[in-house]
């Protein structure tokens, strides 16, 4: 156990300590007109060592923050071997990091994961960050008062306040997330270019039944896919065949395929875009994330009859050699349409590098506005020779 002052932080080591450590968001951010209550079943199943295939190349412990007998703050501590190993760096990860409005939490929270770390062999400390990339990341420093979604990091102001008062700890990376208006028409760009690409080089739109995404493989293949498309982007760490099961299981499964779209170079695979109907709402009217007694419903009317006005763009990605031919065009033609017919009105991206200007060029034919900013910060840890 750590101590700091009155502030005990202690290490989750039972399920009882666990749910604890789920809890705490929910009760933390009850009430919030923007907060999003995250699913408790995905957060059980990521969190626990035999649900979470993650596992397989990464080791994680978990910290409670405690005054009294009352909890006050969380952190998970991550070592993903995997992605040290590809990117050179002997990184431990923090993420589920969520505290009160006290600078002794959120620094013995802190302290605590860099002390184990360095027990690790660690030499820096980055975050937050999930397991893998399909895990939320960075902490929100922008974009406080817009509704958040269940695929990103929500959390209070006071948050970057803390870790900038904290020594060591700088901006590593940023993303960014924007708000775009369907259009009534397919803008010109997009048709246009799809009309060509389609022509010079025999590109084709396919939408995927269930039966081949879940038993001829394709489902699989998008992730394959994604592998090849995320490898060069910040912390990225390749997908396992495990993990790719989970995700085709948790996404694939469920999807409305009339909103996932794969772009074909005739009988390749060059390119996808899996997008989903926001949750946000119904999720805000659920019991703390779960789905009884009434939270299934409210999900329910999302999944099946889309009782939204807004579509979260979850992934997209097209194969490097094949961007310069235009083949995103295809993807937003065609799920422009799709979003024409089920009558939404706005789309959310997912979080983008700031850096990633091929990516964040493509909005500018659309009537979009920077939405949100997350950010992940890094500080060296120094290794005592004691």
């Amino acid at each position: 156990m750590y101590l700091c002052s009155v502030i005990q932080i202690k290490r989750v080591t039972n399920t009882k300590q666990l749910e604890q450590f789920i809890q705490f968001y929910y009760d933390l951010y009850r009430g919030s007109n923007y907060a999003v209550p995250y699913l408790y079943s995905d957060e059980m199943a990521t969190l626990r060592r035999d649900k979470n295939p993650s596992f397989e190349c990464c080791e994680a412990q978990y910290f409670l923050a405690m005054d009294g007998g009352k909890v006050v703050g969380r952190v998970a501590a991550i070592i993903n071997h995997r992605a040290n190993e590809r990117w050179k760096r002997q990184a431990i990860r923090f993420g589920w990091f969520d505290f009160i409005d006290d600078i002794e939490v959120s620094t013995a929270l802190l302290k605590a994961v860099e002390d184990w770390g360095r027990e690790k062999g660690m030499n820096e400390i980055v975050g937050p960050m999930g397991f893998i990339d399909t895990d939320r990341e960075g902490m929100l420093v922008e974009g406080f008062e817009e509704l958040s979604t269940m695929y990103v990091n929500y959390n209070h102001p006071y948050y970057a306040q803390h870790l900038e008062r904290m020594s060591g700890f700088v901006k590593d990376n940023d993303y960014l997330e924007y708000k775009v208006k369907v259009p009534e028409v397919v803008p010109d760009k997009f048709a246009k270019t799809t009309q060509l690409v389609q022509k010079r080089y025999g590109l084709s739109v396919h939408k995927f039944t269930r039966r081949e995404l879940i038993d001829e493989g394709w489902g699989r293949e998008v992730f394959h896919l994604l592998n090849a498309t995320y490898k060069d982007l910040y912390g990225f760490s390749e997908l396992s065949q495990q993990q790719i099961d989970k995700l085709v299981n948790d996404y694939i499964k469920i999807a409305d395929l009339n909103l996932v779209t794969a772009v074909m170079d005739g009988e390749k695979m060059i390119g996808f875009g899996i997008t989903f109907p926001s949750f946000s709402r119904a999720l805000q009217k659920t019991r703390d994330g779960r789905f009884l007694p009434f939270g299934w419903w409210h999900l329910l009317k999302i999944l099946k009859w889309h009782k939204t006005n807004i579509v979260d763009l979850l992934l997209i990605g097209v194969l490097p050699e094949y961007r310069s031919k235009g083949a995103n065009a295809l993807i937003f033609d065609d799920l422009i349409r799709q979003f024409q017919r089920y009558g939404f009105e706005w789309a959310v991206t997912g979080p983008q590098m700031e850096t990633n200007e091929g990516v964040l060029s493509q909005w500018q034919y659309l009537e979009s506005i920077p939405y949100r900013r997350h950010r992940c910060y890094k500080k060296e840890l120094i290794i005592s020779n004691e």
